[in-house]
């Protein structure tokens, strides 16, 4: 292996905008495996593969556990079908709950802007008082 395809952790940390302690994590949770020299770290191409992957699932919402469990697949030697598939389905149950989600905001913030407009209307009214006396 060449030293281009080894990162540093200070590189992963520069490179993907994460914290030594998230790489570490990553690690110590089984999802990242560097190579270790002494107390040096060094990523390879597949733990940038896989931090990059990490990332998006937590962007979406997948649990660590989602995303172990659908980098597992990768190496079940049918051309990342099983992984495709998996994946696809976790993808599809979250995309209904970010759907469910958007929708509950909508709802709450239709909710707050009608009583922020009550409380405006409100506090005019006591200003109409005041001015009055």
């Amino acid at each position: 292996m060449t030293d281009e395809q080894l990162m540093t952790i200070r590189e992963m940390c520069s490179a993907f905008e994460v914290t030594p302690r998230t790489l570490r994590f990553y690690e110590q949770k089984e999802l990242l495996f560097p190579i270790r020299e002494g107390q040096k770290r060094l990523f390879t191409r597949r733990d940038r593969a896989r931090l990059k992957l990490i990332l998006r699932g937590k962007r979406f919402g997948f649990s660590l556990e989602e995303i172990r469990q659908l980098l597992d697949l990768y190496h079940v030697g049918d051309q990342q079908h099983t992984q495709l598939e998996a994946a696809y389905g976790v993808a599809k149950d979250r995309l209904a709950d970010l759907i469910r989600q958007r929708e509950d905001l909508n709802t709450a913030i239709e909710e707050l802007q009608d009583q922020m407009k009550w409380g405006e209307r409100m506090l005019a009214s006591m200003e109409q008082k005041r001015a009055a006396q």
